[in-house]
């Protein structure tokens, strides 16, 4: 869900003159996918709801940042840290990895859509930087990508550049 929304937060974003806050929803966005990926991956045959504390439906890309930043605390929060804790008790080695990787993206997420958001309410776009996405993990970092992912290892030309 959140790699949709994000996705059209983005276009907001662009029809609202802020393209550096919509390549910012687009590399977030790719590492949501990264994750709702390994998640499938990782899973048995089973399938559980998912939920997501965000709102649904489109505001200004203000209120999409605030939205944003409302998903990334509930993943940081709640979601993740008791996904965690299940696969644990279940013994879900592979699904614990995926959780924990998630986790540390999430928290990056969290602070990029804030510092977005206080530039956006004070009339600016977000800082044109690269940003750079670990295929492997969702790891996302501003700047250039590491050598090697600090999450899951990969190597730096398993980024891909936002």
């Amino acid at each position: 869900m959140a790699h949709m929304r994000y996705l059209n937060y983005a276009q907001v974003a662009d029809k609202e003159g802020l393209p550096q806050v919509a390549r910012l929803f687009r590399a977030i966005s790719f590492a949501e996918e990264i994750h709702a990926s390994n998640h499938l991956k990782k899973m048995d045959r089973k399938s559980a709801p998912m939920a997501g504390e965000a709102p649904f439906g489109l505001g200004t890309t203000s209120q999409n940042l605030e939205f944003g930043i409302m998903g990334e605390t509930f993943e940081i929060q709640e979601m993740y840290p008791v996904y965690y804790e299940v696969a644990k008790y279940q013994g879900e080695k592979r699904a614990m990895q995926s959780f924990d990787w998630a986790l540390q993206a999430e928290r990056i997420h969290q602070q990029m859509f804030t510092e977005a958001k206080e530039l956006v309410d004070a009339g600016k776009d977000w800082r044109p930087s690269q940003v750079h996405i670990c295929e492997a993990c969702g790891w996302t970092v501003e700047g250039e990508a590491p050598d090697v992912c600090p999450v899951c290892g990969a190597k730096k030309n398993q980024f891909r550049e936002f």
